[in-house]
């Protein structure tokens, strides 16, 4: 292990032999913060299995301290804000040194409840999500709602940590106190003693990166300057308040400081406001799940690192010798590539992943989790739920067999997309037609992708600066169905 600075990569801090880019977690330092957050309008907008979860498990604990509030029970919502107290172990946030956390915390849970008891948005219906206290209590702001975030989902985001460990080989201690973990059917915080990896700092609790973003969406400011504003300036001009004016070219216009000069711009204004213009919020909740996800142009600039290198990804893979012997070294070396190449659409790589009992394994399998581009259209078009990878290092051709092999793994819950990469391909029109004939079978879409096919998909990505839509898959794809 490294040496134990608060500022040492949890990379570097256990030797990985990887950085940002090839990690499917934040790799935050050990005792500091990465000045990214876990958004919870983020995990509404993804599409996987683990992210649904996390959405049900906000929605629970949220829904209980509502109940508590409108049953009048003081006690029982403030114990349940309190046990949302910080203990650094995720490091996302905004604390300059030693990490800090900025949850409810015990004291202040006594502030937010009384709030939250004389906020109108509780009694008008405004407060449905977790994140919505952003937009109309006092008090609670972006860093906080991403750290209580955090510790309502700490039970999952203790699953991911052990998956990422075993992925990554991360030695874990054994019985460490897991924290404060919601119940949701008991609807009751539990601690245990659980295996957690563990430095000179403390407790590591990861999170996957492609859950967090650079800054927080939920903004009260933009929320009330960008969306209510707007409605309340239509408002004015209908009614042809005092506040209407009208310009030399006949338009009649509103100013929004006039606005706020007379209604107000702190939450309680917002939350007066918000109950005149409801359809405002449902904009913007709906707006903020379309917001993107992190890239790694915002996730390098966070966390003050280098860019992805992807020549020295493809060198890896390239000057690798053809060859059983080079075997599993290629399917690290393509992992790694693909890992950071495709993100933030694909993610959470398994390698050697088992099914049919573990009769048969697949070399590399992804969640599509896509945002825009190649995996957003085939997500809309076809069962891809996940992206499954075969890595072939032959010296000779690829035929039925291998193509077969990658079909084999397909079904219509997995999803029936996958990507067969080989070092080249003698007879590339044998090889499409066997693709298409696989494809009009209906037994699946493989795309084969060589060393020179590769380049072009770095080159892509380098050229478009992180904007790449994968054209050539998009090609490649289409050559299968039309």
């Amino acid at each position: 292990m490294a040496t134990a600075n608060p500022r040492t990569r949890v990379s570097q801090f256990f030797n990985l032999d990887r950085d940002q880019s090839t990690l499917d977690f934040v790799d935050v330092p050990i005792g500091s913060d990465v000045p990214v957050f876990l958004d919870p309008s983020r995990l509404r907008s993804m599409e996987s299995t683990w992210a649904s979860e996390c959405v049900a498990l906000l929605q629970n604990y949220f829904g209980c301290v509502l109940r508590h509030l409108a049953a009048g029970d003081r006690v029982a919502g403030v114990s349940l804000l309190e046990a949302l107290h910080e203990r650094n172990e995720f490091h996302l946030g905004m604390s300059s040194g030693v990490s800090d956390g900025r949850a409810f915390g015990r004291g202040y849970a006594e502030r937010v409840w009384a709030e939250m008891e004389r906020s109108e948005a509780r009694r008008s219906g405004l407060l449905e999500d977790l994140e919505d206290s952003c937009l109309f209590i006092e008090g609670i702001g972006p860093d906080r709602i991403s750290d209580a975030a955090c510790n309502i989902l700490r039970g999952p985001l203790i699953a991911y940590t052990h998956q990422m460990c075993v992925y990554y080989g991360i030695p874990m201690a054994n019985d460490v106190d897991s924290g404060p973990v919601w119940n949701a059917h008991a609807e009751r915080w539990e601690n245990s003693l659980i295996p957690l990896p563990v430095t000179p700092w403390g407790t590591l609790i990861l999170v996957p990166k492609i859950a967090v973003r650079h800054r927080f969406v939920y903004n009260a400011v933009s929320y009330y300057t960008h969306y209510v504003l707007p409605a309340m300036q239509y408002t004015e001009k209908a009614m042809n308040t005092e506040l209407v004016y009208t310009l030399k070219s006949g338009e009649r216009r509103v100013s929004k400081d006039s606005l706020r000069d007379k209604y107000g711009a702190n939450k309680l204004a917002i939350v007066e406001q918000t109950i005149l213009h409801p359809d405002m919020l449902q904009r913007y909740r709906q707006d903020a799940r379309r917001s993107s996800p992190i890239t790694h142009i915002q996730l390098a600039a966070a966390e003050n690192v280098d860019m992805p290198r992807f020549q020295a990804m493809l060198d890896a893979v390239t000057q690798l010798p053809v060859g059983r012997d080079s075997a599993a070294a290629y399917e690290d070396a393509i992992e790694k590539l693909l890992s950071a190449l495709f993100f933030p659409s694909l993610s959470s790589p398994v390698k050697q992943h088992e099914i049919h009992g573990g009769r048969k394994r697949i070399d590399i399998t992804y969640v599509n989790n896509p945002q825009n581009g190649f995996f957003r259209w085939v997500a809309n078009s076809y069962p891809s739920s996940h992206i499954f990878v075969e890595c072939k290092n032959y010296g000779r051709e690829i035929g039925n067999p291998e193509l077969d092999q990658l079909a084999g793994r397909f079904s219509p819950n997995r999803g029936k997309v996958g990507i067969l990469v080989c070092r080249s391909v003698q007879d590339a029109g044998r090889v499409a037609r066997s693709c298409r004939d696989t494809a009009d079978d209906g037994r699946g879409f493989l795309l084969v992708l060589t060393d020179d096919d590769l380049l072009t998909l770095v080159r892509e990505y380098v050229e478009t600066n992180g904007g790449s839509v994968y054209s050539l898959l998009m090609q490649k794809f289409a050559a299968l169905v039309n």
